[in-house]
């Protein structure tokens, strides 16, 4: 690589980053990245997903380019169900996160059956796939393929994927911070899908429904029904069956925050039959507990383990002592842990804090009809705030 070249390279990833960051939900920052990415070097379809930084699962929104919506359920069948090559599960544990197909497979992409049943039949020769990764958790992934006739992902632009990938997965894991705005209650019971063994829906209930015109556009796939199913409710609903079958391991489980900016959760599992044998798959929608939904707003505020203790403290109603002789600290490093995550959060207050983290936009239901009583404190840490409250946590297109 010339001179010139790594300087060009130097300035475009530069330019990559600044633009993503200013990026202001998921679908605008992989729109920018791929725009900026493409001027680096070129591939002629893409893929790029949010992923539920838990249990590594493709929720939304999604951004596809160049690819059909027929293929989704054979891609994720051979990512499910086969013997793979640089399977996403595996890359979110590489030290290096990023691997191309030819480059693993010494030039013989039809080792991989994702190569015979999905991308040769597309005319893509190659794949180079990353999972955006921080902290040890992903936060998304990225598919990049290139058309017959082009030459393979090189090692210096695998290096470049993998020199990006850490902040822009900081960015996704930002867009967990909770909305501005107040949010409108979610009415719906259960939201009840059931897929046959190939991914195809075969019914659906009317709260089911409901939730599916909340969600964010993305690639969808048709059903019998004429309803668009998003790629990643039947992703889930395929990986409960590679679960139930032991090819794969894990929770079919995923979060997803709707156009609302509501979290919902997806979860699935395969139900059994008269012998044991393995019916359809279950997927169910329904509103987040506020349980499932503040591990993801606690790590979108980079709170380190140690502040992320003291918050839950905090949230029980426990003054600066008791949390100092829980933790074992002095009560000054309690406050200076206490001083830090008001600054990462934006609060002034622990009645601020525990409102911001725990119940402004996720209290079920039937606390919007319970009194709440905010009383004073008697810790030192914020003298002049005495409200606090010890409140208890409870481009669309088409392709997946």
């Amino acid at each position: 690589m010339t001179g010139s070249t790594i300087s060009r390279t130097s300035v475009g990833r530069a330019e990559l980053l600044s633009r993503s960051a200013k990026a202001t939900d998921a679908l605008s920052m992989f729109a920018e990245a791929s725009t900026q990415l493409r001027r680096l070097m070129p591939y002629d379809a893409a893929v790029w997903r949010v992923t539920d930084p838990v249990t590594g699962m493709m929720t939304a929104p999604i951004r596809a380019e160049n690819l059909d919506e027929g293929g989704c359920a054979v891609y994720w069948e051979s990512e499910l169900f086969t013997e793979n090559v640089n399977l996403f599960r595996d890359l979110a544990q590489a030290s290096v996160p990023v691997a191309g197909l030819r480059q693993t497979t010494g030039d013989l992409p039809a080792r991989s059956t994702l190569y015979q049943t999905f991308m040769r039949p597309r005319g893509l020769q190659d794949e180079l796939r990353a999972v955006l990764r921080v902290g040890g958790r992903p936060q998304g992934h990225i598919s990049l393929f290139r058309a017959e006739g082009r030459p393979a992902f090189d090692d210096a632009e695998t290096q470049l994927i993998a020199s990006v990938l850490t902040p822009l997965a900081k960015q996704l894991r930002s867009f967990a911070e909770p909305s501005p705005q107040p949010l409108p209650d979610a009415p719906h019971g259960p939201g009840l899908l059931l897929f046959d063994a190939g991914g195809g829906l075969l019914s659906v209930n009317d709260d089911a429904l409901a939730y599916l015109d909340t969600l964010p556009e993305g690639p969808a796939v048709p059903s019998p029904q004429g309803i668009r199913v998003p790629a990643w409710v039947q992703a889930t609903a395929m990986k409960a069956r590679a679960v139930a079958q032991e090819r794969d391991r894990g929770q079919a489980r995923a979060r997803v925050r709707n156009r609302a900016g509501r979290w919902l959760v997806c979860h699935a599992s395969c139900l059994r039959e008269a012998g044991d044998r393995l019916g359809a798959s279950a997927v169910v929608i329904e509103p987040a507990k506020t349980s499932e939904i503040v591990p993801l707003i606690v790590d979108a505020y980079e709170l380190t383990d140690r502040e992320t203790e003291v918050t839950q403290f905090i949230a029980r109603g426990l003054p600066t002592g008791e949390i100092a002789a829980q933790l074992h600290l002095s009560p000054h490093t309690v406050r200076d842990h206490i001083k830090a995550v008001f600054e990462k959060v934006g609060v002034s207050s622990r009645g601020e804090l525990v409102g911001k983290l725990f119940t402004e936009y996720y209290a079920p239901l039937a606390e919007r009809n319970m009194t709440r009583v905010h009383t004073g404190d008697t810790t030192d840490d914020a003298p002049k705030q005495r409200h606090h409250s010890p409140i208890r946590p409870g481009s669309r297109a088409g392709h997946c």
